[in-house]
């Protein structure tokens, strides 16, 4: 048809070049890769977010509540509601482990029956990462918090339901929390008919 363009059946992947780290913080680092298109042969630099692969906990409580936390967050300037959760530390190689690690030191909670209901990516246009989100149940309080330095967490226990209702009405924005809540879904509505 004259006047469109014609959309090609197949995408085509990137060449990757060369690249280096232009910025180097404790959290990430910034690289720039050269990409060249394999048809058109445009190349140019592109730059991404390379970072640990993180680890977001459902954590649910004997009397059907979830496990919360609230924190102030430099990105957004203010609070947010969402699950415990962080970093995957150098080393660490079960995700699973590193959530039940993060359960503990974020709220003093444990819990069993922890399995993994799956990762996702957070932002692939820009970052390498991945976060796994593990589902830990019969969570009850077996200690005292243990954060980080610069870390200040309010713990919130909530029935399941609110939580969706805070998801669904815009108290919870955190787009991981968001995803956590999604995979946990099936698993809810299924046990919560039981």
């Amino acid at each position: 048809m004259p006047g469109k363009k014609h959309i090609r059946d197949t995408l085509s992947r990137w060449e990757k070049g060369g690249g280096k780290t232009i910025a180097r913080t404790r959290v990430f680092d910034v690289r720039a890769t050269r990409y060249t298109h394999p048809v058109r042969k445009t190349a140019r630099d592109f730059y991404t977010i390379n970072t640990y692969d993180w680890v977001n906990v459902v954590a649910l409580t004997p009397g059907r509540r979830l496990v919360l936390v609230r924190q102030f967050r430099f990105g957004i300037d203010d609070f947010s509601i969402e699950i415990p959760g962080g970093v995957i530390n150098p080393g660490e190689t079960d995700p699973i482990a590193a959530g039940l690690r993060e359960l503990r030191e974020e709220t003093g909670y444990e819990g069993r029956d922890a399995r993994l209901l799956g990762s996702i990516r957070p932002n692939p246009a820009i970052m390498n990462n991945r976060c796994h989100i593990v589902l830990v149940e019969q969570c009850r309080k077996t200690g005292t918090p243990e954060w980080d330095a610069d870390e200040e967490i309010e713990i919130l226990i909530s029935p399941v339901d609110k939580v969706y209702e805070w998801a669904l009405t815009g108290k919870i924005t955190h787009a991981l929390v968001l995803d956590a809540l999604l995979l946990f879904a099936p698993h809810w509505k299924k046990n919560s008919s039981a």
